[in-house]
């Protein structure tokens, strides 16, 4: 049975989570993947690489000596995305695989990498929020966008930091397999069933929180995800701080970098979404859910919010999400 190779480019300073979200999350698949997935870690000299975390990782192929053709090519990031980025030697291997690969991908400040190597040129790409801009100013022929999670453009995939390459790794098992493997799969290593590429990576619900000096703001937000269909006007939300509507906005956008009204909105609207991706509730039920009230007001949300409709959105994503199938065990 031809096996399909997915190889992993790692280096010095790579994040060890950028690596093993995707080994880890291709190997699980292999209980039901068909031809299944035969991965690989290469590293320059095919050399042991100390991660970020001061790991070490033995290379299990040079990425000098590798040949394709190869399925997957996915460039790891990591602190160490600058000298690797900067080594024209690992560079010019990785543009070299890339012609060679059918799917090429990075995850996280991997896209530096590929940036380098010319294949992002005139493209849109997601890196991590924290060093997007840096990275930005850096190769100023590529687009790219600290927001969603991953953005597929042809055959090349980037993805925001760390744990997003666990989404990039679903929605490759997705394409290869179909949806129900990928469901297995996000049911085996207990996440999210496959966030959609173009959710915000920084999700207010996983938003640091405020210092406790400031718990008065934690309160408050610990309320609205509480309290989604209530009245969460910026009034309402004072009144309850026991504040002016004022002193609370100043301390929203210092904290947050929202106003009250954004924040509501924008949790509001990122509420619906999973809603709408994970259960069959009509969108004017999930409209009140939320606190938007009709079905229209929800509607120009996710336009604001997405860029798409809130039936197109779950037309693009529900199946992935459809409650009762159940992962086959391995």
């Amino acid at each position: 049975m031809d096996e399909r190779l997915m190889v992993v480019v790692g280096y010095d300073r790579a994040q060890l989570l950028d690596i093993a979200c995707v080994t880890s999350t291709l190997n699980e698949a292999n209980w039901g993947a068909t031809p299944p997935y035969e991965v690989l870690l290469a590293t320059p000299g095919g050399r042991a690489i100390t991660c970020t975390d001061g790991m070490t990782l033995h290379g299990q192929e040079a990425l000098e000596r590798l040949k394709g053709p190869l399925d997957t090519l996915i460039v790891s990031g990591g602190l160490g995305y600058r000298e690797a980025a900067a080594d024209p030697r690992f560079v010019g291997h990785v543009r070299r695989l890339a012609k060679e690969s059918r799917r090429v991908a990075s995850v996280c400040t991997g896209s530096a990498v590929l940036a380098a190597a010319g294949l992002l040129d005139g493209r849109r790409a997601a890196t991590h929020w924290m060093w997007a801009d840096e990275i930005a100013a850096r190769y100023p022929k590529v687009v790219f966008d600290p927001g969603p999670i991953y953005i597929r453009e042809g055959n090349i995939t980037t993805s925001a930091g760390v744990t997003s390459a666990l989404d990039l790794t679903l929605s490759f098992i997705q394409d290869d397999h179909g949806p129900e493997l990928a469901r297995g799969v996000a049911q085996l290593v207990v996440t999210y069933l496959q966030r959609p590429g173009d959710q915000a990576q920084m999700s207010m619900f996983v938003a640091a929180a405020p210092q406790p000096e400031h718990s008065l703001v934690q309160q408050i937000t610990d309320h609205v995800a509480g309290n989604l269909d209530g009245d969460l006007s910026t009034a309402a939300l004072a009144r309850l701080a026991g504040v002016s509507e004022r002193h609370l906005t100043r301390l929203f956008l210092q904290h947050l970098a929202h106003t009250p009204g954004r924040y509501v909105r924008q949790a509001r609207t990122e509420a619906a979404a999973h809603l709408l991706a994970t259960t069959t509730h009509p969108i004017a039920s999930v409209a009140r859910r939320c606190g938007f009230g009709t079905a229209e007001t929800l509607r120009q949300a996710f336009i604001d919010q997405y860029g798409t409709a809130p039936s197109r959105y779950r037309a693009d994503h529900s199946t992935r999400h459809t409650a009762g199938n159940q992962a086959r065990t391995p």
